[in-house]
């Protein structure tokens, strides 16, 4: 069941990149890598920040523990939901009214003109943050009945929102084709919203809702609401480490040569594709399994249940990470090298991807690590590792920045990845961590190793007399 589940979200994100990278493919060849592109990451980088924080980790990991323990569950969803999208609609209307300074704030390298340019771009955006937080909402009540074909699926329909707007802008000047892949990203996020509602009442679902609406005036959750709430503060810190990060890379991106900000995103773009087909899958996968094991006091299964996604994930995040580092050049070569994106384009980008993998297997496996942390109620010290880690990054910018330039910020970002794994170590357990270690299975790790290297470099060698 756990690895149906992983294998769910796996083909779903899988088929979600697929069409992402078409996407990326048509947004490489129609802008290329200059001041439009990068005005529309900036655009996109705010709702899309907090997209990863929600669906990737903090409200999930927060809700699902507190929605099995809730002895009200009808009223605990209704109030949760409720406040939250009042919360994030009250937010879009704040940001749509300064969005000025929210450009600025984002891309604080940026000119004026500039500025102007990307402003209403970002009001436009960041509305989709109200109908991603309602869509893993219910989602995250979906992966409680194991159902996650929904979830996965689902978002490949912002890319096909995304490419329709390409296409149907063919030709048009480039500012245009960034308002419409603005409005392209709501319709995306309403797509994904409609989706989920069908789901839920399929399942009957909704009828959380419908009661929890009734007896709203019944104050029987308070108490389950304030530890969600605080749980939930600690688990968005705790979650945010690699988000964060990446939004100080565009922001100290801005101010370094023109392009920088595509290079970081067509680089994490690719830097993210085992990122979520791996170790997101996985953790999504068996994050509801472990925390009812661990709420009914069944450790040692939970233990082995992790031991199992522990070896899973190692193998594949290591082959991707070795794999992509060497080949990163022809990578994004094969991927993006067309019409506006240029070879010079494609050595700057590569050298970023090889950077950013570097942290791929520590963020992959910190994943996996703060699960038994979340599963244990355990956020408020997965919070302080993140801050810790996050500092560390910040220290490094200041290191690495100046001589490396865009790879130094991908370089420091993976750095502070390292940090976060051994400290989430640290917290799991040493002496578990080595029960997990000791196995079998590490002679074979390393027996691949042997062999995946060296092949690797003679495919290389192949590939780039093609090319």
């Amino acid at each position: 069941m756990i690895f149906k589940n992983f294998f769910t979200n796996s083909i779903g994100i899988l088929i979600s990149r697929i069409f992402g990278l078409i996407r990326d493919l048509l947004m490489a060849s129609v802008l290329g890598a200059n001041i439009y592109s990068d005005i529309f990451f900036v655009a996109f980088k705010l709702p899309n920040l907090f997209r990863r924080i929600f669906a990737e980790g903090a409200f999930t990991q927060s809700f699902i523990p507190a929605f099995i323990n809730s002895k009200n569950k009808s009223i605990f969803t209704y109030k949760i939901f409720v406040r939250f999208f009042i919360f994030l609609i009250f937010a879009s209307f704040i940001v749509t009214i300064f969005s000025g300074f929210f450009a600025k704030l984002i891309a604080l390298g940026f000119d004026e003109k500039t500025i102007e340019i990307a402003s209403p771009l970002v009001a436009i955006n960041f509305y989709y943050l109200p109908l991603i937080f309602a869509v893993t909402f219910m989602g995250s009540l979906l992966q409680y009945k194991n159902h996650f074909a929904t979830t996965a699926f689902s978002t490949a329909l912002l890319n096909i929102a995304l490419i329709s707007s390409l296409l149907l802008t063919d030709g048009m000047d480039k500012k245009s084709i960034i308002y419409a892949m603005s409005y392209a990203v709501i319709i995306g996020g309403v797509l994904q919203l409609l989706t989920h509602i069908l789901a839920i009442k399929n399942r009957n679902l909704l009828k959380l809702f419908k009661f929890g609406f009734q007896n709203r005036k019944k104050d029987k959750t308070k108490d389950e609401e304030k530890r969600f709430f605080f749980s939930f503060s600690h688990a968005i810190l705790g979650n945010s480490t690699p988000q964060i990060s990446a939004f100080l890379d565009t922001w100290i991106a801005s101010f370094l040569l023109t392009g920088s900000i595509s290079y970081l995103y067509y680089a994490n773009r690719i830097f993210q594709l085992p990122l979520a087909l791996f170790a997101i899958a996985l953790s999504v996968g068996i994050f509801p399994k472990i925390a009812r094991l661990v709420k009914n006091s069944e450790t040692q299964k939970a233990l082995l249940l992790f031991k199992n996604g522990f070896w899973f994930l190692l193998f594949l995040l290591t082959l991707s990470a070795i794999g992509g580092f060497i080949l990163s050049e022809e990578i994004v070569k094969i991927l993006f090298q067309r019409g506006a994106f240029s070879s010079e384009d494609t050595i700057k980008s590569a050298g970023v991807l090889q950077m950013y993998l570097v942290g791929l297997i520590p963020y992959g496996l910190s994943k996996l690590f703060s699960l038994w942390l979340y599963a244990n109620h355990r956020q408020k010290e997965a919070a302080k590792i993140a801050l810790f880690a996050l500092g560390t990054n910040l220290l490094l910018y200041t290191i690495l920045v100046k001589p490396l330039g865009v790879e130094g910020l991908a370089l420091a970002s993976s750095c502070a990845g390292i940090v976060l794994l051994s400290f989430t170590i640290r917290a799991f357990g040493i002496k578990e961590f080595l029960d997990i270690i000791r196995d079998k299975k590490l002679v074979i790790f390393v027996g691949m190793l042997i062999i995946y290297i060296p092949t690797l470099l003679y495919i290389k060698e192949i590939i780039s007399e093609y090319l």
